[in-house]
């Protein structure tokens, strides 16, 4: 089942993907849609090297790749809130990729998380990251992975306002004390 069944991403849109590890799902993603420009973003530079050289090994004119925390990344105006979608397959705690992720996005944008589970006990721990973060949950996509009994889910949420210059907060405090 593949992300661009159920979201449509226009050509010319800018998405980041944020913790990326080793591409996924932005290379594919990049491959796909090679009219939508990519931002591969992780915190260990060795993840960043490979992609680099995946990237220019496979010809993909549409991908960046940056070395960066989240907390960091999302201060520089270069690409706070410049986004028209952010993608991530991180394992952390919801609330924490919200805040990880909802900066980087612009109004009207979405943020698409690929969890294991879906729980109802951390969407609903969530909301009261999505109300400081300015988002909501709009769908809960749940799918079985093909000819498996792996379950999924795309959580798809919706950004409706600017998001408070203190978000995300400093290096490791979100994990810590998640909103």
């Amino acid at each position: 089942m593949s992300l661009i069944n159920y979201y449509e991403v226009k050509n010319g849109s800018r998405v980041i993907d944020v913790g990326t590890g080793a591409g996924f799902p932005g290379i594919p993603l990049a491959i796909l849609l090679p009219n939508v420009h990519f931002t591969l973003m992780d915190s260990l530079n060795k993840r960043i090297l490979f992609l680099k050289d995946v990237v220019k090994k496979s010809g993909l004119n549409n991908v960046e790749c940056i070395h960066s925390r989240a907390e960091e990344l999302a201060k520089d105006m270069n690409y706070r809130e410049q986004f028209d979608l952010c993608v991530s397959r991180a394992v952390a705690n919801l609330s924490v990729l919200l805040e990880y992720c909802i900066p980087f996005i612009k109004k009207g944008g979405s943020f698409i998380s690929y969890k294991s589970v879906a729980s109802d006990d951390e969407l609903a721990e969530s909301k009261n990251a999505q109300n400081k973060l300015c988002c909501k949950l709009k769908q809960n996509i749940a799918f079985e992975l093909p000819d498996t009994d792996i379950h999924r889910n795309f959580l798809i949420f919706e950004k409706f306002d600017k998001t408070a210059d203190k978000y995300p907060r400093n290096n490791g405090i979100p994990r810590k004390k998640p909103l």
